[in-house]
Parts: structure tokens; sequence; C-alpha cells
């Protein structure tokens, strides 16, 4: 199948949308409790471009940790998959970031960032899962040093964080919407499918609540946010 995105940042509101940051105001756009977060993880962490090098060496053992500890099981990762995964990371249309732990200056999470013109998509950001849970607030310090980078330093048009999830898997954008003031950029959704495929979807279709294998449901919800 192929999927085909248009009118983006329409006035209307539709059932597909991607989510988009297009200002920046500093800690003065974020609520007390968001401040001390960000700055309790830059107390904790400095945020800085790396070379594609590092994620090549060090990446895949973070992105294996993190997929271990994801609620969604049936998504595999292995050397195998991750490999794919850097041929798309290449240096030309892609940039780096690494955090790294201020008390041992341990690599714990990197970012890739896709550019696109004077716009760019957080293609990847990810942090191994213990720090999560230590109050030190890794994705609060990365979110915002990156957006200061990107739509202050660098004056981009906006940030993007992907399309409306179809597969639920995380809460990473309803994150954003909260404490980044990211916004759905509406746009229309069409698919098209080989006609074997269509026909599967279509049969499928009336039955999807009763089917738990979440990638065949995430085809089945995507058909559903298409623009009529």
């Amino acid at each position: 199948m192929v999927r085909n995105t248009y009118d983006f940042d329409c006035a209307q509101e539709t059932d597909f949308w991607y989510i988009i940051k297009d200002s920046f105001d500093g800690l003065g756009e974020h609520s007390s409790n968001e401040r001390k977060k960000i700055r309790k993880a830059l107390r904790c962490f400095v945020y800085k471009k790396v070379d594609r090098q590092l994620i090549v060496n060090e990446g895949f053992n973070i992105v294996k940790r993190v997929h271990e500890n994801y609620v969604v099981k049936d998504r595999v990762m292995n050397e195998a998959i991750f490999q794919e995964f850097l041929e798309l990371w290449d240096e030309e249309n892609n940039e780096f970031w690494g955090a790294f732990d201020l008390k041992n200056g341990r690599f714990a999470g990197f970012a890739v960032v896709r550019v696109f013109g004077n716009s760019c998509f957080y293609d990847t950001v990810t942090i191994y899962p213990e720090y999560k849970h230590n109050a030190s607030y890794p994705y609060y310090g990365f979110f915002y040093k990156m957006n200061e980078y990107y739509l202050d330093n660098k004056k981009f048009r906006y940030v993007a964080d992907g399309a409306r999830s179809i597969t639920e898997h995380s809460n990473i954008q309803p994150f954003l919407e909260k404490n980044f003031k990211f916004r759905k950029a509406y746009c229309k959704l069409k698919i098209r499918y080989k006609w074997w495929f269509g026909i599967a979807v279509r049969v499928l279709l009336p039955f999807r609540k009763l089917i738990w294998n979440r990638n065949v449901r995430a085809v089945l919800n995507m058909h559903e946010y298409q623009s009529h």
C-alpha cells in the first residue's frame, strides 16, 4: 500500500495530523513544574550534537534496552534491524545528538533529526530506561535543547515529531503537546492498496476491535483515518 498525506496544516480538523512546534519562548513558555524538570535535566546531562559513528558504535545497546521495556511486545529489535535504521540515518540528511550523564560521562541516549530545508523531524529520541525512573527527567532536557537549537538558533519554520500514531504504543505525542506546546497540524490522508490487500482490509474492517494483532489493527485504524 501507499500512504499519501496532503493539505498539510490545513484549517479544517481532520482524523489525521502531524505533531509540530513552530514557536519557541525558552523557559518562559513552561509552567513552574516543567521549568524545574528541565533545569534538573540540564544539571544531570549534557546534550550536544555528535558524530554518526558514535550512534553506530553504541546506539544498539540503548535501543535494545528500550525495546525490552516496551509494553508492546510484538515490536522486535535486533542488530540486523538496527543496521537497517543506520542505513536510513545517513549524514547528508540527518543530524545526531547525544545525551551524556554528567556524573560519569556515560553515553546515556541519542536523537536522530531528519532535516528538510527549514524544518526537521525528530526521527528518534531514546535513552536508557533507568534514567526515566531516577527523577533526572532526561526527555525534558533533550526536547528543550533541540527545540532551542532548531527553532531559536537555526530559525526553522517548525520541528515535528511525526504523524498520528496508528500503533498507539507510545505516549510521546501527548507528552509533547502537554509539556512542550506542540500542536496538531491537521492534514488529509489517502491510501492506495494492491487489489488483494485492499480486499483483505475491507473484509477485516468490521472486526477490527476483535483483532489482537496490533500491526493488523494499526492498518485498519489508518484506513479509518482517511479523508472522504
